[in-house]
């Protein structure tokens, strides 16, 4: 399979983003996965010059200070271009009906449920970038 280029995690919680680094290192997903444990400091990463500039960026909804919801009203302000590179989906374990329905009006790809595994990165793969994991030796 084709590495994509860059990945960012975005999540408050230190294991998770561990075992989903660990994980996303594991499967060979990514050349390269990067780490922000806040919106602000993934929206530092992606305003820095050059912009960095991932393929998919994995996003946690609730963290202290800049959330994912406001994370996301602050990506609609980087360039288009910017914005139509990078692929957003939303890490969630439950979520409360008011941030479902204010993520249907923000750039996100869909949503996938913690805690990461396999079988959720080979579907995120096939559906936003027509790539498959290799099967299990």
């Amino acid at each position: 399979m084709e590495k994509l280029p860059h990945i960012l995690l975005v999540d408050d919680d230190e294991t998770t983003n561990f075992l989903n680094e660990h994980l996303l290192t594991k499967l060979q997903v990514s050349e390269q996965v990067r780490v922000a444990t806040s919106g602000e400091e993934a929206l530092a990463l992606l305003t820095q010059p050059p912009p960095y500039q991932p393929t998919l960026l994995l996003l946690d909804i609730a963290m202290p200070g800049m959330g994912g919801i406001a994370f996301l009203e602050a990506y609609l302000r980087l360039p288009p271009a910017q914005q139509d590179a990078t692929v957003i989906l939303v890490l969630t374990t439950s979520m409360d009906s008011r941030d479902l329905e204010r993520l249907h009006e923000l750039p996100i790809a869909g949503l996938v449920s913690k805690p990461l595994n396999r079988e959720r990165i080979d579907t995120l793969l096939q559906l936003h970038f027509q790539r498959h994991l290799p099967h299990d030796e």
